[in-house]
């Protein structure tokens, strides 16, 4: 089921009982539900006005043992419940693991999505570099944009989250949005652009960040090391068992070289056609103990921000993936990047990569220009083939 009850995430603000024998009782908006939808959910779904929840609650027998993930079920139902003195079984909701392990449709449908929404990105890094210095852009105006890009493609539902459009000092904010009041004009300088949007088959997170004019040789070479961070993570494999807070150091290592950081999570997980943020799944100094398992998706998103000065972050997001040939003795996994859009090489110091790195990118970016070249006109593909030529 899918609604507009919160902005950028297509759920129904609703409760749940599963029942031992199979039914379930449903708790939301009846004024929300159409009578397609009563037809879906068939005679073992009923469905109850949200208002009822409390009063259902305890007729709850006090024999009844009831099962509640601590992580999400509201406090004021967990009063009730000890209030009616119900035996409350503390365990993780059963629907976390079926989100978070997407079937082969739902990993297809991520991988489709995320071709469209970066042809959407790719055009508009196109007509950004087309157009900055011959017309004035700013913030709001560049995120609208791309905005418009996105709409044109099949199954657009709307962004994710709010863009963060972000030029020079206001990149150094994490979290930052534009306002009205402060809508900077983009100029000479690093212009970090974190964007996403939820299509019918799927949810994308996507960051780049750009140079417009000449970037510093401070900042290239900042940007470069968390590039090296974020190939490490793409191309990690690693046993079963593995968790996300056991592979953070890797996105970080370069960085920590030079005694560097970045005060956020390298990677979270996301939803099919859900929520843009969506555990357990994540990779992060804080220690969870949730293995990594094939069909979870997570974002790799190393960056590095100074403060009044510029940000940069490298978000693409990744798919949990078996590697069969990789041990006789126990499975190993690695990541199959499927975010689609080139990484600007005008940030990039060559000299500090790898052998194996600069494979990797210029792999990546084969991919990039080969996958996306049917959605562009002829300047956009003379400009992509440009923006993904071989280091």
């Amino acid at each position: 089921m899918r609604g507009r009850d919160l902005p950028h995430t297509p759920v129904v603000q609703s409760y749940a009982i599963l029942n031992q024998d199979g039914k379930a009782d449903l708790f939301m908006d009846l004024q929300k539900m159409q009578g397609s939808t009563f037809v879906h959910l068939g005679p073992d779904v009923r469905v109850i006005d949200r208002k009822m929840m409390a009063h259902h609650m305890r007729q709850i027998s006090k024999e009844t043992v009831v099962q509640i993930d601590p992580t999400t079920t509201p406090l004021a139902l967990v009063h009730l419940m000890e209030d009616a003195g119900i035996q409350i079984y503390e365990s993780q909701d059963p629907c976390v693991p079926l989100k978070a392990i997407k079937n082969e449709i739902e990993i297809q449908g991520m991988r489709r999505c995320h071709i469209r929404d970066g042809a959407a990105l790719t055009r508009f890094l196109a007509w950004l570099d087309r157009s900055f210095g011959t017309e004035e852009i700013t913030e709001i105006s560049a995120s609208n944009k791309l905005e418009e890009f996105r709409k044109e493609g099949l199954f657009f539902m709307g962004l994710s989250f709010d863009t963060i459009s972000a030029m020079g000092p206001h990149g150094a904010i994490v979290h930052y949005r534009a306002t009205p009041e402060s809508d900077s004009p983009l100029s000479q300088g690093i212009y970090l652009l974190d964007s996403g949007a939820q299509y019918l088959d799927g949810t994308t997170d996507v960051t780049r960040t750009i140079a417009l004019g000449t970037p510093t040789q401070e900042q290239k070479e900042n940007f470069t090391r968390v590039l090296k961070g974020h190939i490490a993570l793409a191309s990690a494999k690693f046993p079963e068992g593995t968790t996300g807070a056991q592979l953070d150091v890797l996105a970080r290592l370069a960085l920590w070289k030079e005694g560097l950081d970045y005060d956020h999570g390298t990677g979270h997980g996301v939803g099919s056609y859900l929520n843009v943020h969506e555990g357990p799944q994540s990779i992060s100094k804080a220690s969870r103990d949730v293995p990594l398992q094939p069909g979870m998706i997570l974002s790799n998103e190393p960056g590095y921000y100074k403060t009044n000065a510029y940000g940069i972050r490298i978000e693409s997001l990744v798919v949990v993936k078996s590697e069969p040939t990789l041990s006789e003795q126990k499975p190993f996994y690695g990541f199959e990047t499927i975010t689609c859009a080139p990484i600007d090489r005008n940030l990039i110091i060559s000299e500090m990569l790898t052998a194996s790195e600069k494979d990797w990118l210029n792999s990546y970016h084969t991919w990039v220009y080969e996958t996306l070249l049917e959605f562009m006109d002829a300047s956009e593909s003379a400009w992509l083939k440009s923006v993904t030529e071989a280091l």
